[in-house]
């Protein structure tokens, strides 16, 4: 499978080069190259590369900070590869996805990182109960006085908790977004994402729309899935739902998308409550034959 490789310096006066000759060592057919900012996460280059990336590929990079200066910005990026199928491998560093010592690894990397955010999160609440037993006010002293500069860090710091909070749910949604939209309705492909959800992890559409907004303003989908969907007729609004639920498990058994069909409520073409597998079929032959799948 093939070897993308994708190299960053900070600024035009450094050079790529040792970058490029070590990903073209390591095996990489493509290398793009970038002259961005590690902190920002909106570098168009990476965002092209993670776009276009496909099933079987893997994402190469000499070492982790080449792609982020962040543990958060490392989980988001593999989590997209991961709903892609696509893999990731550091040169210089222990993990590579494809591997099980470096699934194990990026997993340990993962819970030290809740594991700080769980300290951080208990130092905070333990430093304002201490302030309120001495008689002061916790917290900042900008934030209190309403500066400008301390209201946006904090607004920033929200941002990226959010943003990673998203990030461990984005192989749910975003790869349906990405394959449904806009050629779907958002309650169809609300629909879709969460007939295979249990009911405490299911999606309201406002909730859906603010983390695509989120993910289109970052980089990570394209703004096309925020355009207007075309109204579609009953037949061809089933195409694409059964369409969608086959691409989203290509494993699953006519049966199976009878049991999805029935859970979110959709009628048969003839208009019952009850899904046979010859329906089911039947659609799907027609999926294929107009490129649906």
């Amino acid at each position: 499978m093939p070897l993308i490789g994708y190299a960053r310096v900070s600024t035009d006066e450094q050079t790529l080069a040792p970058q490029a000759q070590a990903l073209k060592a390591a095996g990489c057919v493509w290398i793009r190259e970038e002259h961005a900012s590690g902190g920002n996460r909106t570098r168009p280059v990476l965002r092209a590369v993670l776009d276009g990336i496909g099933k079987g590929d893997t994402l190469v990079v000499v070492r982790i900070d080449r792609l982020a200066r962040s543990l958060s910005h490392l989980l988001e990026v593999i989590e997209q590869l991961e709903a892609k199928g696509a893999f990731f491998r550091s040169i210089e560093d222990p993990i590579d996805t494809a591997s099980p010592q470096g699934k194990f690894t990026l997993q340990v990397l993962g819970a030290a990182a809740e594991f700080e955010r769980a300290l951080i999160r208990e130092r905070t609440k333990a430093g304002l109960a201490s302030a309120r037993l001495e008689g002061r006010i916790g917290g900042n002293p900008g934030l209190r006085a309403r500066e400008p500069d301390a209201l946006r860090k904090i607004r920033l710091a929200r941002q990226d908790g959010y943003m990673e909070r998203l990030g461990h749910t984005a192989s749910e949604w975003v790869p349906q977004v990405r394959r449904l939209r806009p050629h779907m309705a958002w309650d169809d492909v609300l629909r879709v994402i969460n007939a295979s959800l249990p009911r405490d992890r299911k999606w309201t559409q406002t909730r859906l729309l603010r983390a695509v907004r989120a993910y289109v303003r970052d980089g990570f989908l394209p703004s096309e899935v925020l355009e207007r969907a075309a109204r579609r007729v009953g037949d061809d609004r089933l195409l694409t739902i059964v369409a969608a639920i086959k691409g989203a498990d290509p494993d699953i058994t006519l049966q199976g998308i009878c049991d999805r069909l029935e859970s979110m409520r959709e009628r048969t073409p003839r208009g019952r409550n009850k899904w046979q597998p010859s329906s089911v079929n039947m659609l799907l032959t027609r999926a294929r034959k107009m490129g649906l799948l």
